[in-house]
């Protein structure tokens, strides 16, 4: 029953994630996007909404993003769905036994994951990937309840870029700590923190994060978890 009511909790999380307008300026910018799509998804339909999570509502593994993509899951209505960063991220998953595939390209692709739940800091694309103080802190607001769902089967939190690391920090009222890719901090007696780089292709194509450097946060994420067993 205990599960169950923790699923449901986070789906309402969800449903109030794509209903939310608090922030006109993001609501504009993803409907935009959807308008004047590229060429390449000219005829795609686009979701043009806040994106909700999604995982294994029981999940020791929480993945903490910066915001979807404009045209990754601002496109396809799913967390790292449709772009390079999800492909880096799905493939590093499925490779530690976290996804069933090691590709995600639609919502009705199949992707499942297992023992891990993906959420990201913002939930709307902001222009040039750059959310103001305000919108990171409507949209904490959804990050804060999903913490708190998830704070009893967590283990290990893993928060993709500085943004992502300063607001889990922030709300999880945390202070002292440096952002540096492959850095591990013990939280308390339950809770782990990797700190890592951002997969967007910025980091990725100039090898500020190689992959050898990424598949590494997600090995050390399973080690910990395991000696949790």
């Amino acid at each position: 029953m205990e599960a169950d009511t923790q699923y449901l909790s986070l789906g309402k999380v969800n449903e109030q994630i794509t209903a939310c307008s608090l922030c006109p300026r993001l609501l504009k910018h993803i409907r935009k996007v959807g308008d004047y799509r590229p060429q390449r998804y000219s005829g795609h339909t686009y979701w043009a909404k806040p994106v909700p999570s999604f995982g294994d509502p029981k999940a020791r593994l929480l993945i903490i993003g910066l915001a979807p993509a404009a045209n990754g899951g601002n496109r396809t209505g799913r967390m790292f769905t449709g772009d390079s960063s999800g492909e880096w991220l799905m493939k590093a998953m499925f490779e530690t036994g976290f996804a069933n595939v090691p590709n995600s390209v639609s919502i009705d692709d199949g992707l499942c994951l297992s023992d891990a739940y993906v959420t990201s800091m913002v939930k709307c694309a902001p222009p040039m990937n750059k959310p103001t103080n305000a919108e990171i802190s409507n949209c904490s607001l959804f990050l804060r309840s999903e913490l708190d769902l998830l704070k009893s089967s967590v283990v290990v939190v893993i928060t993709l870029g500085k943004m992502a690391f300063d607001t889990y920090c922030k709300l999880s009222d945390i202070t002292g700590l440096h952002f540096k890719h492959n850095s591990i901090y013990q939280i308390d007696s339950t809770r782990t923190l990797i700190v890592s780089y951002h997969p967007s292709m910025r980091n990725t194509n100039t090898g500020t994060l190689t992959w050898p450097m990424w598949i590494q946060i997600f090995e050390k994420a399973k080690s910990i978890i395991e000696t949790k067993l």
